[in-house]
């Protein structure tokens, strides 16, 4: 059966980050570690995987479908840079989620149609956590595209438990956050925060 997409997407580099978010409530941890090697990620996606079976989270990975599989994660997410939806769909089945970035309508309709569970939109909004960024789409960047695709708009970049009303009235179906919960003082009440916002 496919899972179901939640509307909180904490993105974390370490299972003690993604273990805070977990106890905050957090419904899924999207897995983005840079710089490690390949047996140092998946052994900290396996940590991840552990602390999301407590709550009955949701595992994400970002880029790594080989590293999500081996690990036992419910999904992959693929950026701009990565394997192709369709790619990914083919490795991991109809039974995991399978999200893709899209930063315009095109690509975004392209993920829908090669199998994605749900696209991530953005950078909505300006932010410091990745270098190279287009301009900030803004919440109407949201709205165009999830008035086009039938598969739940996740928008990121950017995003603060202010800021999601906006973004939900444009029709995201949930948001996806590094710096409002990985810079916080405590993750978790930062989480809870924003599942408040997302009325999740």
């Amino acid at each position: 059966m496919t899972l179901h997409v939640p509307k909180l997407h904490v993105i974390a580099d370490c299972a003690s980050l993604a273990d805070a978010t977990f106890r905050g409530g957090a419904p899924a941890v999207q897995v983005r570690i840079k710089g490690s090697s390949d047996a140092e990620v998946l052994a900290e996606c396996e940590r991840i995987v552990d602390a999301a079976q407590r709550t009955q989270g949701v595992v994400i990975v970002n880029d790594r479908a080989d590293i999500a599989l081996t690990a036992g994660a419910d999904g992959v997410h693929g950026g701009a840079d990565d394997l192709p939806v369709a790619a990914l769909r083919r490795l991991l089945g109809g039974d995991r989620l399978v999200g893709g970035t899209a930063r315009d309508l095109e690509t975004a309709l392209r993920h829908q149609d090669d199998g994605a569970s749900y696209v991530g939109v953005g950078p909505i909004y300006a932010t410091a956590t990745k270098d190279g960024l287009p301009e900030p789409l803004g919440p109407a960047g949201v709205e165009k595209v999830a008035a086009a695709v039938e598969i739940p708009v996740i928008a990121i970049a950017g995003i603060t438990a202010a800021r999601v009303p906006e973004l939900l009235n444009a029709g995201a179906h949930g948001v996806a956050v590094i710096g409002a919960v990985a810079n916080a003082a405590d993750p978790a009440a930062a989480t809870a925060e924003l599942l408040e916002a997302l009325g999740a």
